[in-house]
Formats: C-alpha cells, sequence, structure tokens
C-alpha cells in the first residue's frame, strides 16, 4: 500500500517533469498541470492496491500520456495537422515513456529468464524466440513431448509470477494506442 508519506515523495519528485511531459502533448501549461493533478489523485484513490516497491513512475508516466491524448481527442479544438507533425497523430508513435516502459519491462523479463533453471530457459528459449513447436523441441533436445510440456508449464508460471508488477502498465499501453 502506497502511504502518505511516500505519496508526497512521488509527488514532490516527479510532479514537475510530469507537467513538462504533459505540455509537450496539450500546449498549455495549466491544463498540463490540471492532467498530472487528476494522475496523481486517480494513483491516491487507488492507493490501496499500490505496492510502492513497484515501478510507479512508469505507471505514472503511463496515466499522464493517456490523459493527455484524451484530453486532445475530447477537445478537437486543435489542428489535426499538428498533431501529426508533432508524431501524435492516429499512427501510434513510440515516446520517451514509452521507451523507458519498454526498458524496463525487456529488463524485467531477461532477469526472470536467467532465473529459470538451465534446461528449463533452453527449451523456453526455443519456443519462445525461435517459435519451435513443443515436439520440435523435443526432437531436438531428444526428450519426451511430455518433459518438454512440463518445462514450459514452469517456465509460464515462473514468467507470469515474476512478471506480474508490469502487468498494469503494459494494459495501460495497450489500452492507450
Amino acid at each position: 500500500m502506497l502511504d502518505k508519506e511516500s505519496f508526497e515523495i512521488l509527488f514532490r519528485d516527479h510532479y514537475k517533469d510530469l507537467c513538462f511531459y504533459a505540455i509537450r502533448f496539450v500546449k498549455d501549461y495549466e491544463i498540463s498541470r490540471e492532467i498530472v493533478q487528476d494522475c496523481y489523485i486517480r494513483m491516491w484513490e487507488k492507493r490501496a492496491s499500490i505496492d510502492p516497491l513497484k515501478p510507479v513512475r512508469s505507471y505514472l508516466s503511463a496515466s499522464v500520456r493517456n490523459t493527455c491524448l484524451n484530453w486532445l481527442r475530447d477537445h478537437r479544438k486543435f489542428n489535426r495537422n499538428l498533431l501529426d507533425v508533432e508524431g501524435l497523430g492516429s499512427e501510434p508513435q513510440e515516446h520517451q515513456a514509452d521507451k523507458m516502459v519498454e526498458e524496463e519491462i525487456r529488463a524485467g523479463i531477461a532477469s526472470a529468464i536467467d532465473e529459470l533453471p538451465e534446461k528449463c530457459r533452453e527449451i523456453f528459449i526455443l519456443n519462445r524466440y525461435e517459435n519451435l513447436k513443443y515436439k520440435e523441441i523435443a526432437d531436438r533436445l531428444n526428450i519426451s513431448l511430455k518433459t518438454v510440456e512440463t518445462q514450459m508449464s514452469k517456465a509460464l508460471q515462473h514468467m507470469r509470477t515474476r512478471l506480474k508488477e508490469y502487468l498494469t502498465v503494459v494494459l495501460l499501453l495497450v489500452i492507450g494506442h
């Protein structure tokens, strides 16, 4: 749970940067401040379910970005060509916050894979990164199909458990695009 002191520190440390981030989208200082404040309020309202040891800054960045895009959509007083020039139009573009989140998630995935036992890791990589089917893995490693299924089940359970902290961030990114 996010306590009052941790929340205040989070607010103090990131509010200004998030306002500058928001202003890149909405081009208005007061609106950017309102958007960031709204994101903090929503976070405070959900504080009981937030683990302060998790990547809260990534959550906030994604929340600010999505709120800005929603504001732009809802306030069609803007020039559509300006959005396209700035990379905010209808085609998804990579943004700095997305890159930060992506790097954090990639590092988490790599770390979780490294934690797998050697044979389990090898089977997981063959399936997920080399796109081999379970039968092909069994043939290549000269093991039973049942062993491949068991090891993949263990690997996937480990990955789910280890990466659950990123689920909210990934969902925000997917919904935001």
